[in-house]
């Protein structure tokens, strides 16, 4: 009997590939790193100048990304083209660093932001459990971060046709969500002092620090040390902006 060939079935058209790309992308992540970003540097203008460098890295990477696919159409994305440029042993360690601690890092970030943006609806998933000494207390919200990691693991598990669905329809909303927040932030900035009061110094940058006594020290940041300070928190944005790769 002449063996058949077995080769992966092409599931993912162009709108499904862009939607779990764009959905993947458009997260939590921007909300939680925004403030932390505006703390390190203190400035709008500033602040706009980390995102739009990040966005350029982002489809600078995107493009390369889209090259190397066309060069080596292989499943296993990223492991392929480590293993091209720098062996076996290399992609060996990546794709089982991706498996124990960036992926499951990045889900279970996701799924804490979650449940945390959830309680502010529902406050009874503040109520907590049991707490273990007193720097660690078990809620309501881990058990809905759970939850939500196995539910969306079980979809997928059911192979590419429903997970693909629900990566639409995640997207969609979310787009919407987004489209919405920015008309509404824009027109009540428009209609407040808000944008003046954000923009009116937007070069001056600054760092602020809350101590541990509960005072706040506000240090000037000007030269090299707002290129350090710039250079530090672009982590914060890179991290919102990732899964790009997904794809």
């Amino acid at each position: 009997m002449q063996d058949e060939k077995q080769t992966f079935k092409r599931e993912l058209g162009l709108l499904n590939a862009t939607s779990l790309v764009a959905g993947s992308m458009i997260g939590s992540g921007i909300f939680i790193v925004t403030a932390a970003m505006a703390r390190d540097v203190g400035s709008a203008a500033w602040l706009l100048v980390i995102w739009l460098v990040t966005g350029l890295l982002t489809m600078s990477a995107a493009l390369s990304y889209g090259e190397l696919a066309g060069m080596m159409p292989n499943a296993g994305g990223q492991f392929v083209y480590i293993q091209r440029a720098y062996g076996k042993l290399m992609s060996f360690l990546y794709g089982w660093t991706v498996f124990t601690v960036i992926q499951t890092g990045v889900i279970a970030a996701v799924a804490v932001a979650f449940a945390n943006y959830s309680a502010v609806f529902f406050p009874v998933l503040e109520n907590k459990l049991f707490t273990i000494g007193d720097s660690y207390a078990f809620s309501n919200k881990q058990i809905l971060a759970m939850a939500s990691i196995v539910l969306l693991t079980y979809i997928n598990t059911k192979g590419v046709q429903s997970g693909k669905t629900i990566q639409l329809i995640f997207t969609i909303a979310k787009l919407f969500a987004l489209f919405a927040l920015i008309v509404l932030g824009l027109y009540v900035g428009l209609q407040t002092d808000v944008l003046s009061n954000n923009f009116s110094n937007m070069w001056e940058a600054s760092k602020t620090v809350l101590n541990q006594d509960g005072t706040v020290t506000v240090t000037k940041l000007a030269g090299i040390a707002l290129l350090g300070a710039m250079g530090a928190t672009i982590i914060n944005s890179l991290f919102s902006s990732d899964a790009w790769n997904n794809v």
